[in-house]
């Protein structure tokens, strides 16, 4: 049976429905589902282009799996970075506990739009794990993430629940 997650930009109002992808990333699933709900401040995409994502203490390390450099629109994926591996002040992270945590971080990602390219100009390529799709309400994610990079992100959260 398939499981479902709502990805939510709080401030916005605007959520979206996303269809885990068990059978790709079984690893991956497993510890975003038993990790849910998660909530963390919203970032735009500096260098991937179409995408939003928050940053969270560390879910665990699945492993690649299903992994792409290359997301499209409706993609949700996950990253597990370790301890001081996003931590160059050109992210432009305020130094919240993720940025430079001894400990490393989660971050998870929903992409928006077209010609998406994971290459860190610090570290070079940056596959994460596909685990998800956006099924329904990608339009209007669309929207609000584009006026996320237009307006700003300040305050504003990226929630994933289960639905």
């Amino acid at each position: 049976m398939a499981r479902f997650l709502s990805i939510t930009l709080t401030s916005r109002g605007v959520s979206c429905r996303a269809r885990l992808l068990d059978d790709a990333a079984p690893r991956t699933c497993a510890l975003v589902w038993d990790a849910l709900p998660v909530a963390g401040q919203a970032y735009h995409g500096k260098y991937a282009r179409n995408e939003v994502y928050t940053l969270l203490p560390p879910l665990g390390a699945p492993g690649r799996e299903n992994s792409t450099v290359t997301p499209i629109p409706g993609d949700v994926c996950f990253f597990a970075f370790g301890a001081g591996e996003i931590g160059n002040p050109a992210y432009g992270y305020d130094g919240g506990a993720q940025a430079n945590s001894p400990t490393g971080a989660t971050d998870l990602a929903i992409f928006y739009g077209r010609n998406n390219l994971l290459l860190n100009g610090d570290v070079g390529w940056v596959p994460g794990n596909v685990f998800a799709t956006i099924e329904d309400g990608l339009t209007e994610m669309a929207a609000a993430c584009n006026d996320l990079w237009m307006a700003g992100a300040i305050g504003e959260k990226l929630a994933f629940e289960r639905a």
